[in-house]
C-alpha cells in the first residue's frame, strides 16, 4: 500500500476532525472519528519531525508556502485532543495538560518566526483574567473581538479572490480545511508549478489565518489553565462504597442509619461544617452574612419586604395645622372681603359722624392724610418720573 502525500494526510485528518466537531462528543461516532482524525494528525507530526520543515535557525521568508500550513498542527491536535471522552479526573488532567502543550506549541511557533505583529502580542499576550478593573477588561475584550473580525474578514476577502467556496465555515478546523486545496480533486502527477499570483495570494491567506488562529490559541490557552487549575484544587471524591445485592444488609444499614444517634462531626468554623476562607482569603463554600444577636437578625428580616418609596409620617389635617401654626397659610377672601369696605373708605365713614370726640380724631386723621398726599402731588407732578431716556 503507498504511503499518502503529507498534504493528502493533513486533509484527511481535517475533515475527519470537521465531522467530529459537528456531532455530540459522548456519541461512539464522535469518538471513533475524533481517534481517526488524531491517528492522522499524529503521523502527519511524526513526518513533519522527520523532514525537519521548521528550524530554529530559518525565518519565516525561508519556509515554503507549501509548509506554512503545517505549523497549524499543534493547534489542530489542541481541537481534536479536546474532545476526547474522559470519565476520570486523572484522565481529564493529562488530557487538559497535553492540549495546553500543543497550544503553547502552536504560539511559540508563531512567536518564534514573527508571524504576529507587536499589536497582537499586545492585545493577547497577557490573558485578560489578570485585569481587576472591568472597564479596562471589557475594552481590552472589545479591541480583540475588532482584531479578530478585522483579521476574518480580511480572510474571506482572499476566499473570494481565489473562488472557494463560499460557504461560511462553521469552525476553525474546517476554515483551515476550505483554504487548503483537496487532493482528490488534483491529479497527483502534476508537476506544472504554481503561478506567482496564485501563491502569493495563498501565502496571504495562510499568514491570517495563523495571526487569526494565533488569537483563538491565546483565549483557549487562558481556558485551559483555569481548567487546570480547578482540576489539580478540587476536593478528592469520596470513595465508593462496595454495592450489595443481599437485602438483609440493606435492611441492616437502613435499620442502623434510623437508630444513629452519634452527633455529627466538627470540622471546624463557625458553623461546625469547615472553615469558611482559605489563608490567602479566598471563599471555600458559600455562607450569609448575619447580624450578631437575635434582635440584629429580627431587624434586618422586617426590612426585608418594605415599600420601595418613604410612607408618609402625618396626615394631611396634621400636617395642615402646623403650617397654619407656622404662618404660611393666607387667610380671608371671597365674596365677605369683596364686600368690606377699604381703609380709606372706612376713614371716610368714621369723619363724618359729627359731634362726637371719635369722629373729630378721624376728621383730623383723614385731614393730615390728604394734606400728606396734596405735598407728594405737588413734590412729584404727574410724568416726572418718566423721563423716556431723555436725562
Amino acid at each position: 500500500m503507498d504511503e499518502l502525500p503529507l498534504s493528502a494526510l493533513f486533509y484527511r485528518a481535517l475533515t475527519t476532525a470537521s465531522k467530529a466537531c459537528n456531532l455530540p462528543t459522548i456519541e461512539d461516532e464522535t469518538q471513533e472519528l475524533v481517534r481517526s482524525s488524531l491517528s492522522d494528525l499524529r503521523q502527519c507530526s511524526t513526518r513533519v519531525a522527520k523532514l525537519a520543515l521548521f528550524s530554529p535557525n530559518e525565518q519565516l521568508s525561508d519556509i515554503p508556502t507549501r509548509d506554512l500550513v503545517y505549523l497549524l498542527l499543534p493547534y489542530v491536535l489542541s481541537e481534536v485532543q479536546s474532545r476526547v471522552r474522559t470519565t476520570e479526573r486523572e484522565e481529564r488532567i493529562d488530557l487538559v495538560s497535553e492540549v495546553k502543550r500543543h497550544l503553547e506549541a502552536y504560539v511559540h511557533y508563531l512567536e518564534q518566526y514573527e508571524i504576529v505583529t507587536a499589536e497582537d502580542k499586545d492585545l493577547y499576550g497577557r490573558p485578560a483574567s489578570s485585569i481587576t478593573d472591568p472597564a479596562r477588561r471589557r475594552e481590552l475584550k472589545i479591541k480583540q473581538y475588532k482584531r479578530e473580525k478585522d483579521i476574518r474578514a480580511r480572510i474571506e476577502a482572499v476566499r473570494k479572490r481565489t473562488n472557494q467556496s463560499a460557504a461560511e465555515p462553521g469552525s476553525n478546523i474546517e476554515l483551515i480545511a476550505s483554504i487548503l486545496p483537496d487532493p482528490a480533486k488534483q491529479p497527483s502527477d502534476t508537476t506544472e508549478e504554481t503561478d506567482a499570483d496564485t501563491e502569493e495570494i495563498l501565502r496571504e491567506t495562510l499568514l491570517l489565518l495563523l495571526r487569526f488562529i494565533y488569537a483563538e490559541a491565546q483565549t483557549q490557552l487562558e481556558r485551559t489553565t483555569e481548567e487546570l487549575e480547578l482540576l489539580r484544587n478540587a476536593p478528592p471524591l469520596p470513595p465508593q462504597q462496595p454495592t450489595s445485592d443481599d437485602p438483609r444488609v440493606a435492611k441492616k444499614r437502613a435499620e442502623d442509619d434510623m437508630w444513629k444517634l452519634d452527633a455529627p462531626l466538627n470540622r471546624g468554623g463557625p458553623d461546625g461544617k469547615g472553615p469558611l476562607i482559605d489563608a490567602q482569603g479566598k471563599p471555600l463554600r458559600p455562607f450569609v452574612l448575619l447580624g450578631s444577636n437575635a434582635a440584629d437578625r429580627a431587624r434586618l428580616q422586617a426590612q426585608v419586604f418594605q415599600s420601595d418609596h418613604r410612607l408618609p409620617t402625618m396626615s394631611i389635617e396634621e400636617y395642615l395645622e402646623l403650617e397654619q401654626q407656622r404662618g404660611n397659610i393666607i387667610t380671608g377672601g371671597g365674596p365677605a372681603s369683596e364686600q368690606k369696605l377699604t381703609s380709606k373708605e372706612q376713614l371716610a365713614l368714621d369723619a363724618e359722624q359729627d359731634g362726637t370726640i371719635f369722629g373729630e380724631e378721624k376728621a383730623e386723621e383723614k385731614r393730615q392724610r390728604d394734606e400728606s398726599w396734596a405735598q407728594y402731588t405737588d413734590a412729584h407732578p404727574k410724568g416726572a418720573g418718566n423721563t423716556m431716556n431723555r436725562g
